[in-house]
């Protein structure tokens, strides 16, 4: 039910696009809204701030002054601020609740959300199941995919399919989602939710008792979620895994639907475009959500066979001198990375990794995954060195460093490797904007060079 915002002072922390959506919704309706920036103000961003001004938001930048947080109604947050910051102390002092971007669109409207969170395959799921949905439904994504719930509020559609992270369920205490789906659980954020234990406990308040969705979506091979899906009470169905009712899995060279006995034949393998055993768990999904929300099995087949990978995940990228090249600049973390290497097995592959270092683990990317996938690793960025020391301690030692991502791609095509990929299993802010920035440069010089 939507709030009567007119002459409540909001506090929106952050500068970011859910903090600006939530602003402009809010300013809208009538709310007295202040933008409070801990960052200093970037030269790109003048003109954004002059526009939300004559907008008639407040902005301030470099500091949480007290005078932008006194006497706020309510403060919403972007999902970078960690919970951990001093601002958060002050607005707990001075008793003025916090919530997220997501959080508020749920609460300002009926329309039901589908949310889908998990470390790895979220934004191809989300994507995916928007493509179908919106064979017959108004069905946007939203979210952690860069499009804000907000923006979308005044569209009245007919769902929302939202990509939520665990930064954004953090301060999401009422958000209870139509169907909610919980795809991969590996270690990530971390440091953001001070431990593992919290990063899980923040993926799962999806559902807790008071708020479970009308349905939920559980991966049957992820072995710590498929435990957790076994104590759950509410209606829950499992993909990749065959059980005796509410499943989708692989049989047959197909993907099957099941909800009682009988089961459906949904596409056939070969008739999808989309690489790796991964992406058959995204589809799986997808299928689920579809069939709960009453698409038919041709509308499925068709809007699968139809759907373009997502940009920046295991991407064509173009062809040099028999080489292929493919972007995979989304992988931030070694398990995103495990399935774009394992995607190609069977294939000569030079790997391109490297970049901002999580300090992640490595034992297992480089065991099970370069030791037995890869023929040539080739490494850039400020990780480089750790990535080359543990991969050399674990029996790998065909390792090039670059000192740029055009020079590695100009260094795999000497090499005699048939794949070339760019899985970088770390961040990009070394040297790149973002993961996408990245992911642009790679593409962009494979097309120089073709």
């Amino acid at each position: 039910m939507r709030r009567k915002w007119t002459d409540k002072k909001v506090l929106i922390i952050g500068l970011s696009k859910s903090g600006i959506s939530a602003a402009r919704y809010l300013s809208n309706k009538g709310a007295d809204c202040f933008i409070t920036e801990f960052k200093p103000l970037k030269d790109e961003d003048e003109e954004l701030v002059q526009e939300l001004q004559n907008e008639g938001i407040h902005v301030e930048t470099g500091t949480h002054s007290d005078e932008f947080i006194k006497d706020a109604y309510l403060a919403v947050t972007s999902p970078g601020v960690p919970p951990k910051s001093e601002i958060f102390s002050r607005l707990k002092e001075q008793k003025i609740p916090v919530i997220g971007e997501v959080e508020l669109a749920y609460l300002e409207t009926s329309t039901p959300f589908i949310a889908i969170t998990g470390t790895n395959g979220k934004t191809t799921t989300t994507m995916l199941a928007s493509h179908i949905l919106s064979s017959e439904y108004n069905a946007p994504v939203c979210g952690n995919i860069g499009i804000p719930p907000t923006s979308l509020l005044e569209e009245r559609p007919d769902f929302y399919v939202c990509e939520v992270s665990s930064f954004q369920l953090a301060f999401a205490p009422a958000f209870k989602p139509q169907i909610a789906c919980f795809l991969t659980f590996t270690p990530d954020h971390t440091d953001w939710h001070d431990g593992i234990d919290n990063y899980f406990k923040a993926k799962t308040s999806l559902f807790k008792d008071y708020k479970q969705p009308l349905y939920a979506i559980f991966s049957g091979v992820d072995k710590k979620i498929y435990e957790f899906s076994k104590n759950y009470t509410g209606a829950k169905f499992i993909y990749a895994k065959e059980l005796d009712q509410n499943c989708c899995y692989i049989k047959n060279n197909a993907i099957y639907f099941k909800r009682t006995k009988a089961e459906e034949e949904i596409i056939k393998l070969d008739e999808i475009k989309l690489i790796g055993e991964h992406n058959y768990q995204n589809i799986m999904c997808a299928v689920i959500i579809a069939k709960l929300t009453g698409i038919s099995n041709e509308h499925i087949r068709e809007r699968i066979m139809s759907f373009e990978p997502v940009e920046h995940r295991i991407e064509f990228a173009g062809v040099i001198n028999g080489k292929t090249f493919y972007n995979d600049s989304k992988a931030t973390n070694p398990e995103a990375s495990f399935v774009a290497i394992k995607s190609f097995e069977g294939k000569k592959l030079t790997l391109i990794a490297g970049g901002r270092d999580k300090n992640t683990d490595l034992t297992e990317f480089c065991k099970d995954y370069i030791n037995r996938y890869v023929n040539t690793v080739i490494l850039i960025g400020e990780a480089a060195e750790r990535f080359k020391t543990n991969m050399e301690n674990n029996g790998f030692n065909n390792i090039i460093l670059a000192d740029s991502l055009e020079n590695a791609i100009d260094i795999s095509l000497t090499l005699d490797n048939e794949i070339v990929l760019l899985s970088p299993a770390c961040s990009s802010y070394d040297m790149f904007n973002n993961y996408e920035h990245r992911g642009e440069v790679f593409k962009n010089y494979v097309k120089t060079k073709a």
